[in-house]
């Protein structure tokens, strides 16, 4: 079990209903939309059941659509919304106010902290480009296959020191800002440093930490920080009071300390927070860092932390219907998304109509055909072997994939394509995809479909992280989706920082996937997958979601949402979606369901019938859009529209 089912969305929401009128009538509106007559054998109906785009143009939402002229500010908690909107008061730019974002969800662990990695898309509107930012740690020396084999391990832990790769959000926040953010290191901490000093803490964190009181006890500083009352009946923080963290804030004092001797000797700003940056990386936090890391079990070295570097990075892009669509690379999830839009292209999807069982069908059986990919294909393009990253994103490769999509029945059984072709190439694992699937190389097939059967299962898909948003009146846009060292984190000596629990997305059989096969000094494949969409050479659309493997298929219907069906960003981010659960979870035990779906229940009886009989075994939940949050960029009047999710502590700030 990777992380506590509190931070699983599915979950989450049956504990945090808020006011349900508005849900309702969108469930209304939506039936009223979707009804048909119970379709006959083939499972697709003879006349499709549609929603007019005009209709759920109209959809009522739960929350309001923000707008904004100036700037925007979006992320996982109000107080690190605030964060931002502060930042933007003062005059920092977009990259400035997505830092302290960052910052401060780190501080308030919004299902992350600061030893854990960050994902980046930035749009440089001077360049008009956009950029990457890979601040991903690595496996440490030491963490082979081997090592971990020994250990009777089929994989690498999903906590514990062991699970822990090299920190790295403090780095990635560090170079965000130094090379393209406009404030000192001094500015964008002081809203964490005042956090760190003691805030309020929510309900859902306070029972976060409860729920795993057990295991956050067996590491001692971890136990310093989080057992707030030993010796009481409540030994953890309650909601509400506040939540002090004196060693994390000794830890940011000195970052700020170090940038602010630096300015006084004469260094420039990006200078001095590069200082900071050594700091961290190789001066005496990095020691304190790794000897409270190798005290309880951790294998990280200061060789491992000196060595790590932030990488600025290409990213991937593909055209949907003239819409430029941009992912981080082959180290995440993101290129799933573009492969299923390639493969979807070729479908007309609006005809079908939204959340018909044809367009479920179809982007269900795409997207698993993307994933399968995915587990197979991608890894860290830094470590050899070389991903097909060019052929997987081939249109051509698409086209023969929806050529092989079977239009009528749940296809269970759906293996990775061949993309070597498409970029004039040999497949060299011809003889693994063979066996790929067998009950030698696959996970552990939990035998009951339903999803909520198994809530270790859905703690490791759903493994929750955050996300921010930001934009400016400059043109800079921000989409980040950070994460990692989640409670229950194993708290790294006296810095206060909580170290990752990344390493468990690594394999240790190439026959699982051999470009994903831990490594020390490699990146693992992770699910952390920021967006950006440009149109007409200009910002389209910024968002990105939490929520483990879930999160590129509840994206990718947002964006469909958005561009199919005419939704506002907000009614975008709060409509119905569905997930599959047939790719290999990215977490833990690295499980997968085939056939199973989470479904809204506002679906109608009549496309229930249907799905069922395609094959596909249905849950439901009352929300299921994932927790989105995302920036629409409305050219004609010159303003921001901002969706933020209705999930849970989603939160943003316009203005």
């Amino acid at each position: 079990m990777v992380a506590d089912p509190l931070c699983l969305y599915p979950l989450y929401i049956l504990n945090t209903m808020r006011t349900t009128f508005t849900f309702v009538a969108l469930c209304f509106t939506l039936n009223l939309l979707a009804q048909t007559q119970q379709p006959a054998t083939p499972a697709v109906p003879e006349k499709p059941i549609q929603a007019a785009p005009t209709g759920l143009a109209k959809l009522p939402t739960q929350k309001p659509v923000l707008h904004g002229r100036h700037w925007m500010a979006i992320t996982g908690k109000p107080l690190a919304a605030t964060a931002g909107a502060m930042t933007f008061q003062k005059g920092g730019n977009a990259i400035d106010a997505a830092c302290a974002m960052l910052a401060a969800t780190c501080t308030m662990w919004d299902v992350l902290s600061w030893g854990g990695e960050t994902q980046a898309l930035i749009y440089h509107p001077k360049t008009q480009k956009v950029i990457a930012i890979n601040a991903l740690g690595v496996a440490p020396t030491g963490a082979t296959a081997d090592f971990f084999k020994k250990k009777n391990l089929k994989y690498p832990p999903g906590d514990g020191p062991l699970s822990a790769v090299t920190p790295g959000t403090p780095g990635g926040l560090m170079t965000m800002l130094a090379e393209y953010g406009t404030m000192s290191l001094k500015e964008i901490f002081a809203p964490a440093m005042q956090l760190a000093e003691g805030y309020p803490i929510e309900k859902e964190t306070a029972e976060r930490i409860a729920n795993n009181k057990n295991k956050l006890t067996k590491w001692p500083y971890s136990k310093q920080v989080f057992i707030t009352h030993p010796g009481e009946d409540v030994e953890t923080p309650r909601a509400g009071e506040l939540f002090k963290q004196a060693d994390l804030l000794a830890t940011l004092k000195k970052l700020v300390d170090t940038e602010q001797a630096a300015l006084k000797a004469g260094k420039s700003r990006k200078e001095a927070i590069y200082a900071a940056y050594a700091r961290f990386y190789q001066g005496d936090i990095a020691q304190e860092f790794v000897r409270g890391c190798q005290e309880q079990g951790g294998l990280i070295t200061l060789q491992d932390l000196a060595k790590w570097k932030v990488l600025t990075e290409e990213p991937v892009v593909t055209d949907y219907k003239g819409i430029q669509v941009y992912k981080l690379n082959q180290w995440t999830q993101g290129p799933a998304l573009l492969q299923s839009l390639n493969i979807l292209e070729n479908f007309d999807l609006k005809k079908m109509g939204y959340n018909t069982p044809k367009y479920i069908h179809t982007l269900y059986q795409s997207m698993n055909m993307a994933f399968a990919d995915r587990d197979f294909y991608y890894g860290d393009p830094y470590v050899a072997p070389e991903e097909p990253i060019k052929g997987l994103l081939s249109k051509e490769y698409a086209k023969e994939r929806a050529k092989r999509l079977n239009l009528n029945q749940n296809d269970s059984l759906v293996k990775p394509g061949d993309p070597y072709p498409f970029e004039g190439k040999s497949n060299p694992y011809l003889s693994i995809l063979e066996k790929w699937g067998s009950p030698a190389t696959s996970a552990v097939v939990p035998s009951n479909p339903n999803i909520f059967s198994d809530p270790d299962y859905l703690a490791g898909f759903y493994a929750g992280t955050t996300s921010i948003q930001a934009a400016d009146k400059e043109g800079w846009v921000v989409s980040i989706t950070p994460s990692g060292g989640w409670v229950p984190a194993v708290i790294a000596g006296k810095t206060g920082v909580g170290m990752s629990q990344r390493m468990q997305a690594f394999v240790l059989d190439p026959n699982e996937n051999p470009f994903n096969v831990v490594a020390p000094g490699k990146r693992p494949r992770v699910t952390l997958t920021p967006s950006l969409a440009l149109k007409d050479g200009k910002p389209f659309l910024s968002f990105a979601v939490q929520g483990g493997d879930s999160q590129d298929q509840n994206l990718l219907q947002f964006f469909l949402n958005v561009v199919e069906f005419g939704m506002n960003v907000q009614q975008a981010c709060e409509a119905p979606n569905f997930n599959s659960f047939q790719m290999r979870s990215s977490f833990d035990k690295h499980e997968t369901k085939p056939g199973s779906m989470l479904m809204n229940e506002s679906t109608t009886p009549a496309i229930r019938q249907a799905l069922e009989r395609m094959g596909y075994k249905l849950s439901f939940e009352p929300r299921t859009s994932g927790p989105i949050n995302a920036i629409f960029f409305d050219w004609a009047n010159g303003s921001f529209w901002g969706g933020s999710s209705n999930h849970g502590d989603d939160y943003g700030i316009g203005w």
